[in-house]
């Protein structure tokens, strides 16, 4: 069973970024993306990885990021 850690901060971010941890993204409370690892980030976009050539463009602003920990 998984549990949520939402990400809000830099650190947080960073964290996950360091660990590779999946990470799911909430925009307008549906999720868009889910079991995406985070490449790199910055004060307005995130910027993740769900396979090989898939990469994805978040804005921070407008969306909720949660890493998903492992029990």
């Amino acid at each position: 069973m998984a549990r949520n850690q939402r990400l809000v901060t830099d650190t947080d971010f960073q964290e996950a970024v360091e660990k590779g941890s999946a990470v799911r993204v909430f925009k307008d409370d549906h999720i868009v993306d889910s079991n995406a690892v985070i490449l790199r980030f910055s004060d307005k976009t995130v910027v993740l990885q769900s396979r090989v050539a898939d990469l994805a463009y978040y804005d921070r602003d407008e969306c909720e990021f949660f890493e998903m920990k492992k029990r």
